[in-house]
């Protein structure tokens, strides 16, 4: 099986004529990337699990999925605003199982379509997810999600990246032009604000993602391919894989699953059975084809409520960096083991060399590269951590001050 990284479908009419493509409308381092400053639930330590297709990056493997997009749409305004809150969207009977019709009922008022108009640009150039550069004056298309009675709207930053303007559609066809007050790139997180007045905003409820178990339901609502209001149903898949996010970094916890993503969910909410946001639908691994083939990756939710506060007041996000590029251990041997140092680096200042293998982190056990990563990802700039590694036939412990990722992978730090 291949991977692909998808690009935003190009601007369309969802109700022109052409080959059908969904179900009908209506429906690094790659580097260790690191847990958002602030305070946030750490996701919990879990075995780790095969990981898909994954590739040797900065810091960790990060995993070659695929982008994904989302809808089109128009502005208005008004005076008053009406906050709904969401109902129960579990099973009537309590058995705690998602009742798809349900959930929709009570969520899907609190999805908005996102349309991006980009930056006209004499010299396009290529995305950090790869494929032909956008074209000047390109809009870029995505899902949304309000998560409070201010007119805050939650996406992700590579559907809004480097917008000119942005304009979000609500369920009944009001539209609003959003501000984008923060976004960070290491995540893929963006929040938006619109002014609420004349709206019934109803807001979604932010779970938790340390919680989630593999063969959890979940339901993912958004546009794909242009057909707006759609939902998906399916299972969380596998938790705690890593993806690349647009900076070149990697995102630790990612939530794996296989609720249909395509090019028109990128953004949307990824609920549980309660209608509860636990992630951010964002990439999809592919079989060539360019479309859902049953793997999709969501950013957890713990991340961008731990980021919140930080991205409403425009301020920016960082995360703790090690500077190394890894790979996992050689033949039965657990434990990720260095590549490239960056010279000056936390990693190289520390004392550790490329070789080493790098079998504790903190208090994390380190079984494989992605272990390494969540690790990172659970700590935060300036932290100071003890680090175990197998050097030839002899054990060290060094002590590494970690620093803050830059703002692409590669940048010197």
């Amino acid at each position: 099986m291949t991977t692909s990284l998808l690009r935003p479908p190009e601007p369309r009419d969802p109700w022109s004529s052409g080959p059908q493509r969904a179900a009908p409308r209506g429906s690094g381092e790659t580097e260790g990337g690191g847990r958002p400053g602030g305070p946030s639930a750490r996701p919990p330590r879990r075995a780790a699990l095969a990981v898909l297709l994954v590739l040797s990056a900065l810091l960790g493997g990060g995993v070659g999925a695929g982008i994904v997009a989302a809808t089109d749409i128009g502005a208005d305004a008004g005076r008053t605003t009406t906050v709904v809150e969401p109902g129960a969207a579990a099973s009537a009977d309590g058995s705690g199982r998602l009742d798809a019709e349900a959930l929709y009922a009570a969520t899907s008022a609190g999805v908005v379509d996102i349309a991006a108009k980009g930056v006209s640009s004499a010299n396009a150039q290529p995305t950090p997810f790869g494929g032909a550069p956008q074209q000047p004056q390109s809009t870029s298309t995505g899902t949304g999600f309000v998560i409070d009675d201010a007119g805050h709207i939650v996406t992700a930053s590579h559907v809004v990246d480097d917008a000119a303007s942005i304009t979000v559609t609500f369920e009944d066809g009001t539209t609003r032009t959003a501000r984008r007050l923060g976004q960070d790139d290491a995540t893929d997180v963006a929040v938006l604000k619109i002014d609420p007045a004349g709206l019934t905003l109803r807001p979604l409820k932010l779970a938790s993602s340390a919680s989630l178990d593999v063969g959890d339901e979940v339901a993912a609502i958004g546009a794909p391919f242009g057909y707006g209001r759609s939902i998906s149903t399916g299972i969380v898949s596998g938790v705690d894989r890593t993806i690349k996010a647009p900076n070149g970094f990697t995102v630790a916890h990612a939530i794996q699953t296989d609720a249909a993503l395509n090019p028109g969910n990128s953004g949307g909410p990824l609920l549980n059975a309660a209608g509860e946001v636990v992630g951010i639908a964002d990439q999809i691994a592919t079989g060539g084809s360019e479309q859902n083939a049953g793997v999709g990756f969501a950013v957890p939710i713990d991340l961008v409520t731990a980021s919140l506060p930080k991205l409403k007041a425009g301020q920016k996000v960082s995360h703790a960096y090690l500077g190394v590029a890894t790979s996992g251990g050689s033949g039965a041997t657990p434990g990720a083991t260095l590549g490239a140092l960056t010279p000056g680096g936390p990693a190289d200042d520390a004392g550790l060399r490329a070789g080493d293998l790098v079998t504790k982190f903190g208090d994390a056990k380190i079984t494989n590269a992605n272990d390494l990563v969540a690790a990172i990802a659970d700590h935060q700039p300036g932290d100071t951590v003890k680090a175990l590694a197998r050097r030839g036939s002899q054990t060290v412990e060094l002590t590494v001050t970690l620093g803050t990722q830059p703002a692409q992978s590669g940048a010197a730090g």
